[in-house]
């Protein structure tokens, strides 16, 4: 009885957890474009520098991992044998190669976010589902229903839709080849990020080690110092810290909102990777690409709202079809565990059942 009911506190919990990082996943891959175009839209025209902003935040992640020592410090007997860092030298290189991926990725999605407008990118980028999926079957055998493939068909077809008219949405400051470059590169960001979330979930499956919440923060910390690192490579390259300060004094918003904006950028986009390798841990790279798909809507609306952005006919099929999708994807997995707990109830009365007859 008493086993029934940890199993039970331990799956509410996790529930709780899932939430919680469903929507830090959803707050940061909602306002990390829009806070990235306010970079570009106002005279920012660095891409590595925002590229380094997408994973220069992982400091902050340092303040959850201490309070998590603290609660295991006070909880085991004897805590001179606790370690701060549990994180093994597999898992460290395992975790620095998908930082320098997560790098590369953050570069090519800067360069299609810098001549793209944010409606746009945000629904190319929401292609990513359909290869999470493609490699989440070959990197850790996802199991798909009906209702989830139908989701990945819709969502993808919403994102894929927007190639029927491009040229209508280019900004009037951008020329057809940069505007196509810019297009081309976020659909190779998509495929790395899909490519990037099943690994990450395989590395979880990998790991030779218990993967706790807490050891996922560590995962964080160094896939976005490595990925911090690539990018601070390219700025040494571009010569970026140099004109950092001249393009602060430049910054339609006034230097001081200028800063106050990387900042912002940060912050956000750590948020959004802390939410979509949470959701890996507590359930799948496929829901964690559901989720991005899903807020594809709120991020066109908001980019009409603020940016002005131009919302046609194309668009709005877009955003029927991916919450269309959302829907199909979670009646599937609500269905799917009541048909779960309706057989471990049979058989757990089954089991009482024949406790009975033998006695």
């Amino acid at each position: 009885m008493t086993e029934g009911s940890d199993a039970r506190k331990e799956k509410t919990m996790k529930r709780v957890v899932l939430m919680i990082n469903c929507i830090l996943l959803a707050t940061g891959v909602t306002g990390g474009p829009l806070v990235i175009r306010l970079y570009f839209i106002h005279g920012g025209s660095r891409v590595w520098i925002s590229s380094f902003l997408q994973a220069a935040g992982f400091p902050i992640i340092l303040i959850p991992l201490f309070i998590s020592y603290i609660i295991r410090r006070r909880s085991v007997v004897d805590s001179s044998k606790l370690k701060i860092i549990t994180m093994k030298l597999p898992l460290f290189v395992a975790s620095a190669i998908l930082g320098i991926l997560n790098g590369l990725d953050n570069y090519l999605y800067s360069y299609g976010v810098a001549r793209l407008p944010v409606s746009t990118s945000a629904l190319i980028v929401a292609s990513q589902l359909a290869f999470t999926a493609l490699f989440g079957f070959f990197l850790v055998k996802q199991k798909f229903t009906p209702y989830s493939v139908n989701a990945i068909v819709l969502l993808t077809l919403a994102a894929g839709i927007l190639a029927l008219n491009t040229k209508g949405d280019r900004p009037t400051s951008e020329s057809s080849k940069t505007y196509m470059m810019g297009f081309v590169l976020t659909i190779v960001a998509a495929i790395l990020y899909g490519f990037i979330l099943p690994l990450v979930e395989l590395v979880y499956k990998k790991a030779k080690q218990p993967i706790t919440y807490s050891l996922v923060l560590e995962i964080q910390v160094v896939m976005c110092f490595f990925a911090s690192l690539f990018c601070i490579v390219g700025m040494i390259i571009n010569n970026d810290f140099k004109v950092i300060t001249t393009e602060a004094r430049h910054f339609g918003l006034g230097e001081a909102t200028y800063y106050v904006v990387l900042v912002t950028s940060a912050m956000v986009w750590q948020i959004n990777f802390l939410g979509a390798i949470g959701v890996i841990f507590c359930a799948s790279s496929l829901l964690s690409g559901i989720v991005i798909a899903l807020m594809v809507p709120v991020t066109e609306v908001l980019a009409v709202v603020f940016y002005k952005e131009t919302f046609k006919a194309e668009k709005g099929v877009s955003v029927v079809l991916s919450i269309w999708g959302f829907v199909s994807y979670f009646y599937g997995e609500f269905k799917q565990a009541r048909e779960f707990e309706r057989n471990h109830t049979i058989a757990n009365e089954l089991n009482q059942k024949g406790s009975t007859l033998d006695l």
